[in-house]
């Protein structure tokens, strides 16, 4: 089948599907739309992916969108064994911290990223930005925790959870704040930061992004 994957490459939800497309080996055809691309908000875009956001990914007559969804799709249609533990009782625990990066740490560091990366210096609150960033590093703390009695967040393989979760570490550690430092948060991200796929799709300049609240 022909996999077409429609996204900038500077979303980190976009980042995501590229990842998984990496470590599993697939070949696609990737279609630049959103932010400065534009695209994303056309009839035909919209008949895809109705929400007018990215990612988008088609795989033969399927058409999927939402970032966590595509990348579990992946992994289970293309990497079972690896991505995808065959283990219902291991995937159990893989789609907790799946879960857990949507609706806890990854919602805690985007409020960092756009108090200071995407809003206007003139408009930041160092209160606001103070207090984002701990909340995000209360959750950091649940994953260091659980980091130290693991390799990976599923367990002792990378899989999905981590995909999802790994992509927000790059922007955590390279935007100018003052952070607290996590050990096995730090081992864990530096052995993702030694997969090329991580490097190529994750590791992106994302400078287009500086002061930007409309993309």
């Amino acid at each position: 089948m022909t996999i077409t994957l429609w996204g900038r490459s500077t979303s980190s939800n976009v980042q995501k599907v590229r990842w998984a497309l990496g470590e599993l080996d697939l070949a696609y055809e990737h279609i630049l739309v959103g932010g400065r691309y534009g695209g994303n908000t056309t009839a035909d875009y919209l008949a895809m992916n109705p929400n007018g956001l990215v990612p988008t990914l088609r795989d033969g007559d399927l058409t999927v969108w939402e970032s966590h969804a595509i990348v579990r799709y992946l992994a289970c249609t293309y990497g079972a064994g690896s991505l995808w533990p065959i283990d219902s009782r291991q995937r159990a625990i893989v789609d907790q911290w799946t879960d857990w990066t949507a609706t806890t740490f990854g919602p805690a560091w985007i409020r960092v990223f756009w108090q200071v990366v995407r809003t206007p210096k003139e408009k930041q609150d160092a209160v606001a930005i103070a207090a984002a960033i701990v909340e995000a590093e209360k959750f950091l703390r649940i994953m260091d925790a659980r980091l130290a009695a693991s390799a990976f967040l599923g367990g002792e393989s990378l899989t999905y959870a981590d995909v999802v979760a790994g992509v927000g570490m790059y922007r955590w550690t390279t935007m100018p704040i003052a952070r607290t430092h996590f050990d096995n948060v730090s081992r864990w991200h530096a052995g993702l930061q030694q997969r090329q796929a991580y490097r190529d799709c994750v590791e992106v300049d994302y400078s287009e992004l500086w002061a930007r609240q409309a993309f």
